[in-house]
């Protein structure tokens, strides 16, 4: 038996006890009835999954939290996926959006990040247009500094919509120019777990408030059994989700499963978030700023503007940091700054003996790219993938450990990418991070590109080569060649298609709508600023 102390100060019990808990009867248990651990986004985003996909079979799904347990809830900018997910489970995209005061996203804004005075935008959607099987920065890279081509972004129409405070839905015509893109949302994080709670109670998930002080392992298999709450109250499942939070009360507390830091790579450890007042155009899009020793984020709401201030620790202080933030809120705060303590990395196993971890008690990498609600939701439809029958499932565990894994790592990648793939030298934070040795996955990846122009892809995994394209030539990592295919056509016939392009992209956008009309006409939305 061993006691630890909770995230919320509560001491917790770990016990070992005799196989009968799960091991009564003969042959292997089925999996009738799934604990989620922990409420907020990941818990009833996990919850709304399971009742929603596999309440029909049966299933019975149980919620526990506790209301005296805050949430982090600064997780308000996400990826086109999320809208995947909603539509999925039945989500109405009109009453989301009421309900959480969001907004569209088309893509992110980075400001100073492969030199001080630079911005460009990694848009949801492609540049160009493929030609004969060539991508189409290719042809781009060889016409880039010839007049009237422009920078690589007027290609995008998501970016050049971005540009323009511009919002439509992707046409649904694969010729169209208007259907090269995807969107995403902006919205009050805290608003958003209580509203896919009401969606996961209504389609059968049962909610018990309190907090957990007894997690009873069974003696032969390891195998959580039951866990306890402060009222008595002891909960049995066949599999148990831990959405506790950094503190991994069940996947690592009382499994203690390990955690592998990446810290060398990715060494900022703390954030300081405030909301403001909203002021200026309602853009369809969030901000990355790069700072002396980490980087702020803006992300406009319909009510307000979230703001945060990502950084190192060991290169700038909290007062700082927070000073830092401060003064550059767009309008007048409108709540204390928090400050949030992280260790970038994830879980050695995130599924466990029968416990699944999801969300950041799985792993946490920093906000760059708006990937934590990502990694939540892939979580959930990696588990409903391969649900196990059974509680002899090694293979759908080994198979979904490894698929996350994979997820993780190349997330991390793509997140070094931006702090390596920089000119800046004004700080030691920068100087670190320009010089530091990389993995050698991304290593790899960027001497390709550097030789040829071209980014491998990936089989599995969440950045695609339009993704990479962005950064790369965003960070002034221009490629010393170009595909040799290029040069079939003429060059006269490539520039009069560049030209026509890029005065095609800035028309599409000229009809669409405003995105702050849009949402006031089309999401029902009483105002928007």
């Amino acid at each position: 038996m061993r006691t630890i102390d909770s995230a919320c100060g509560n001491r917790v019990i770990v016990r070992h006890t005799g196989s009968e808990i799960l091991n009564s009867g003969a042959g292997p248990k089925r999996i009738k009835n799934v604990v989620v651990v922990g409420g907020g986004t990941a818990g009833w985003m996990t919850a709304a999954g399971l009742a929603s996909m596999l309440g029909s079979t049966g299933l019975s799904v149980t919620l526990v939290e506790s209301e005296a347990i805050g949430i982090v809830g600064v997780g308000e900018a996400t990826l086109p996926h999320i809208k995947f997910f909603n539509d999925t489970i039945g989500v109405d995209e009109a009453e989301f959006m009421r309900a959480t005061n969001a907004t569209f996203k088309l893509g992110i804004e980075f400001v100073n990040w492969g030199r001080k005075g630079d911005s460009y935008i990694h848009p949801f959607g492609e540049f160009g247009l493929p030609n004969e099987g060539v991508a189409f920065h290719q042809y781009w890279r060889k016409f880039a500094d010839a007049p009237g081509v422009g920078p690589l972004e007027d290609y995008s129409l998501p970016v050049v919509a971005c540009r323009g405070a511009k919002f439509q839905p992707p046409s649904d015509d694969p010729r169209s120019v208007l259907s090269t893109y995807r969107y995403a949302y902006q919205f009050d994080a805290l608003k958003y777990a209580p509203f896919m709670r009401t969606h996961a109670e209504a389609r059968g998930v049962s909610r018990v408030e309190g907090k957990v002080v007894d997690v009873v392992l069974d003696g032969e298999s390891g195998d959580i059994g039951s866990i306890t709450l402060e009222d008595g109250q002891s909960i049995s499942g066949d599999l148990f989700i831990d959405c506790t939070g950094f503190f991994g009360l069940l996947i690592e507390q009382a499994l203690q499963t390990g955690y592998d830091e990446w810290t060398k790579w990715l060494p900022c450890d703390r954030a300081v978030a405030v909301p403001c007042e909203h002021m200026g155009p309602l853009l369809p899009y969030t901000r990355a700023t790069a700072e002396e020793a980490g980087w702020r984020w803006r992300i406009p709401l319909q009510h307000r503007t979230g703001n945060g201030h990502v950084y190192s620790s060991a290169f700038i202080s909290d007062d700082d940091a927070q000073e830092t933030l401060v003064r550059n809120l767009e309008g007048p705060a409108l709540a204390d700054p928090r400050l949030l303590r992280f260790v970038t990395g994830k879980r050695r196993k995130l599924w466990n003996r029968n416990c699944v971890a999801v969300g950041l008690s799985g792993g946490f990498l920093e906000p760059l790219e708006s990937t934590s609600i990502y990694l939540i939701q892939e979580g959930i439809t990696k588990l409903l993938e391969l649900f196990p029958v059974d509680a002899e499932n090694n293979v759908e565990r080994e198979e979904y450990n490894r698929r996350m894994d994979l997820e993780f790592d190349r997330i991390r990648d793509f997140l070094i990418l931006h702090y390596h793939a920089t000119e800046r030298d004004d700080s030691d934070f920068w100087n670190y991070m320009r010089t530091m040795n990389v993995p050698d996955t991304l290593k790899e990846r960027m001497e390709l590109f550097a030789a040829t122009g071209h980014v491998s892809s990936y089989d599995h995994g969440l950045f695609l080569i339009p993704s990479w394209i962005a950064v790369l030539i965003g960070q002034r990592r221009l490629p010393d060649a170009y595909d040799l295919r290029v040069n079939q056509a003429s060059d006269s016939d490539v520039a009069a298609q560049l030209s026509g392009l890029r005065r095609h992209m800035a028309k599409a956008v000229a009809s669409m709508s405003g995105h702050a009309d849009y949402l006031t006409k089309n999401a029902m939305i009483e105002r928007a600023l």
